[in-house]
């Protein structure tokens, strides 16, 4: 068991234990205390996931829970595998309200206002802070859906001001099956969303450390349904691509689509459209949205760490020292350090500035569907609260 201890109004705790109810059991010992008001967690995919319900159910019966699966989990050592972390949030330092969007294909506006109105009126009713000013939400959705721009649009229409960001559950790159976690079980094709206020001073953020070369790729025929192109300036997709990173098509691969990504360029910014896997019939599956006529941006990495430290430390210099940071970093991002060894340094850094999360199939900020950043929010502090 590995614990942050109650400060500022949140406590931290995670598990290695392989066993749900172990596991549980160690998060009911770190979290419990009798200000608990919410908990949100990240656990690896491995776990019985109806096993891992049930013990949740039974440990905390009358707080609300919420979580997802992962690719990787962040918790207080940094980059972990096969764990469970958790966040318990102190009821007088946060409001959290739980909403729970079981139908991706037919969720409308007509759907998202009335949630998003549910959650900030149960909010407001807590009076700990002014919610349009003080509130943001965290989203977690099914990372296989293929729904996440639609939903994500949509709810970002119905929060108007208040800001939001999350990331799309993982299954420890499997690609077969994504859970999120409400109102006591765990849900496929499924969103959580989670509104939450504060007295605390936060910043929600986001970074990515890619640079856009001159390559650019015209997507000439495309299933938008599926997320498939199946040519990139008139020729077999998986060819052109290969052809621009200089391998054969055959070897195309995760560690490849992590270092040699594309993007679309929106109002002057670069957002990443990731490669997920390269198909039999020559074509490319993403992890974003892609249609016909769309032109592609050939990016490079930059140093990673370099990033993530200019990242931090631009959050502490804005916030100062946060007394914890929620982030929802791709495992592609993971993938890259692992590659270059630099998992142990990475991992340095977001223990320095108290990141716990998880690695996801992709990240939301602001309504926007991204792929290979790190985002998520800083929060910071307020004299230490007594027992």
């Amino acid at each position: 068991m590995i614990t942050y201890p109650a400060n500022h109004g949140t406590v931290v705790v995670a598990s290695r234990s392989a066993n749900a109810k172990q596991a549980v059991q160690a998060l009911a010992e770190g979290l419990s205390h009798d200000h608990l008001g919410g908990i949100i967690f990240f656990c690896s995919a491995e776990y019985d996931l109806e096993g891992l319900a049930a013990a949740l159910v039974s440990a905390f019966p009358t707080v609300t829970v919420s979580g997802c699966t992962t690719a990787g989990e962040i918790t207080p050592q940094g980059y972990d595998r096969g764990s469970i972390v958790a966040i318990g949030f102190d009821r007088r330092v946060f409001a959290l309200e739980t909403a729970l969007v079981d139908d991706l294909d037919r969720f409308a506006l007509s759907d998202a206002q009335p949630l998003v109105d549910g959650l900030i009126e149960r909010c407001r009713r807590q009076a700990l802070a002014p919610v349009n000013e003080h509130s943001f939400a965290l989203t977690l959705l099914d990372g296989l859906s293929s729904r996440e721009e639609q939903v994500l649009a949509t709810l970002d229409a119905a929060l108007g001001r208040i800001p939001s960001f999350g990331g799309s559950a993982g299954d420890d790159n499997h690609l077969a099956h994504t859970h999120v976690y409400a109102r006591g079980r765990f849900h496929s094709r499924a969103a959580v969303v989670v509104m939450i206020n504060t007295c605390l001073p936060f910043e929600v953020f986001s970074t990515h450390h890619l640079m856009p070369l001159s390559h650019k790729l015209v997507v000439t025929e495309a299933d938008r349904e599926r997320r498939r192109v199946m040519e990139l300036n008139g020729l077999p997709a998986a060819r052109v691509y290969a052809d621009l990173v200089g391998i054969e098509p055959h070897t195309l691969g995760p560690s490849v689509f992590a270092r040699h990504p594309l993007a679309v360029q929106l109002g002057g910014q670069h957002y990443v459209r990731s490669i997920q896997r390269a198909n039999a019939d020559g074509s490319l599956s993403f992890y974003c949205a892609v249609e016909n006529g769309i032109v592609l941006t050939a990016m490079q990495p930059a140093p990673l760490l370099d990033d993530l430290n200019n990242m931090l430390q631009g959050v502490t210099a804005r916030l100062g020292q946060p007394s914890l940071m929620i982030g929802c970093d791709c495992f592609l991002r993971r993938m890259e350090l692992e590659a270059v060894q630099h998992v142990e340094q990475a991992s340095t850094l977001l223990r320095q500035s108290r990141v716990v999360g998880f690695n996801t199939y992709g990240e939301q900020h602001h309504g926007m569907h991204v792929n290979q950043t790190f985002t998520g929010v800083a929060l910071g502090t307020l004299p230490t609260l007594g027992k």
